[in-house]
């Protein structure tokens, strides 16, 4: 018998998981509540724990790697403007496909808010001045101990440049920051062998707590937010795929199945991260010092299904509440919701406390994301999928275009 796959296993365990979680909630919640204090849960933690350690050593080796890899400060350069600018603009596309999506099915319409919501207990959003003003660290040191991303990026980045201006001088150093790279990456390959069974365990406590009734009756919200999701996936990361990088969007999308599931299964980019480099470079053929650039850089500041959830969640949130919003309200959340997507961390849940900020620049009542909390966790998995393969997307694009430039200049 041919030996499962990486890839099958996790997909089994999520299905299984599924229907464990169903079961366990509508017919032996007691059950349930066993089972995951002393099974689904510690699983649960553990895993993203274990993928956790690991992120911070790994974003750092690689982007230093990365920076060190590009010797030439103009390809550097280039590399870097062209990245950020893709991810802006598939941000503001993905909040705009949100908006007109739920102005023409109206997920909220129908139904009105007629008691007070118990408002929600998130932590306020920090200010966009605040956001970048803190990406310089104080203390580097300090900035990986608390897993301060866009803190940790800028410094492993002028870490990166400092090696490659001074060249040979630095060899033995470049030498630990390769091999750095490569221990994080087998420790990845360790802990990816327990994926099915943490696969199974995180699908099974989330089902098991959101339970039939809350989802049935978000269903229309749900709906949008994921055809949102996937229109802006077949659309916008097909369409840079085939007129940038000449590539065939079928192919891409077989091959990011392995990292999609684990971004589905973690709702987490950052604990992805790891997966989603081996795939460039192995499926995609995508060189280390790109990859090693453009994907923890994606990790940290490309969030388009977050970005399509605060569009869907403002435009819901209105709409139950019977708060018209018209076309300057909607551009400023489409502003918004771009630049707080760069803020938001990479980790499960994280999107909800920068929507506050969405809620707040249109006037909408904060109280109203206690509406979505309740299938924000199995929703979070569906746009952490959309996170990573859009990071793989510009990573494709910018690889194809360096390579063409090699090749004319050659």
């Amino acid at each position: 018998m041919k030996k499962l796959s990486l890839t099958t296993k996790i997909l089994i365990g999520i299905i299984l998981g599924l229907i464990v979680g169903v079961i366990l909630n509508l017919f032996l919640p007691e059950l349930f509540k066993t089972l995951n204090n002393y099974l689904f849960d510690p699983i649960s933690v553990l895993f993203i724990k274990a993928i956790k350690m690991v992120v911070v050593p790994l974003v750092f080796f690689s982007l230093v790697a990365g920076a060190a890899g590009i010797a030439d400060p103009k390809k550097l350069g280039r590399i870097g403007i062209k990245t950020i600018v893709l991810y802006i603009l598939t941000t503001a596309i993905a909040i705009t496909f949100a908006l007109i999506l739920a102005n023409f099915i109206e997920p909220g319409v129908g139904t009105s808010i007629e008691k007070p919501v118990e408002k929600p207990k998130i932590e306020a959003a920090p200010s966009m001045k605040d956001t970048l003003l803190n990406i310089i660290p104080e203390n580097p040191v300090s900035a990986m101990a608390n897993a301060e991303m866009l803190q940790i990026i800028f410094f492993a980045l002028l870490f990166g440049i400092g090696m490659a201006m001074l060249g040979n001088k630095v060899a033995q150093v470049r030498q630990f920051i390769d091999q750095g790279n490569e221990i994080m990456l087998k420790l990845v390959t360790i802990i990816m062998a327990c994926a099915p069974y943490a696969a199974f365990a995180l699908m099974a406590r989330a089902v098991g707590q959101a339970g039939i009734d809350l989802i049935g009756s978000m269903a229309w919200y749900m709906i949008t937010l994921i055809l949102a999701l996937l229109v802006h996936m077949a659309l916008t990361y097909s369409a840079l795929l085939s007129l940038f990088a000449k590539y065939n969007p079928i192919q891409f999308f077989k091959k990011m199945g392995r990292a999609m599931e684990v971004a589905f299964t973690t709702s987490s980019s950052a604990a992805t991260l790891p997966v989603t480099m081996e795939v460039a470079e192995k499926d995609f053929n995508v060189p280390k010092s790109i990859s090693s650039f453009v994907l923890p850089l994606g990790a940290t500041i490309n969030m388009d299904g977050t970005a399509i959830m605060q569009g869907v969640a403002a435009l819901f949130i209105a709409q139950l509440y019977g708060i018209p919003l018209g076309l300057e309200e909607q551009l400023v959340i489409i502003l918004t919701a771009t630049l707080a997507s760069i803020g938001t961390a990479a980790v499960p849940g994280a999107g909800l406390i920068m929507l506050t900020m969405v809620l707040q620049s249109v006037g909408l009542p904060v109280e109203g994301i206690a509406i979505v909390l309740g299938v924000d966790r199995l929703l979070d998995m569906s746009r952490t999928a959309t996170n990573i393969t859009g990071d793989m997307c510009v990573a494709v694009v910018v690889a194809k275009g360096e390579k063409d430039k090699e090749e004319k200049a050659a």
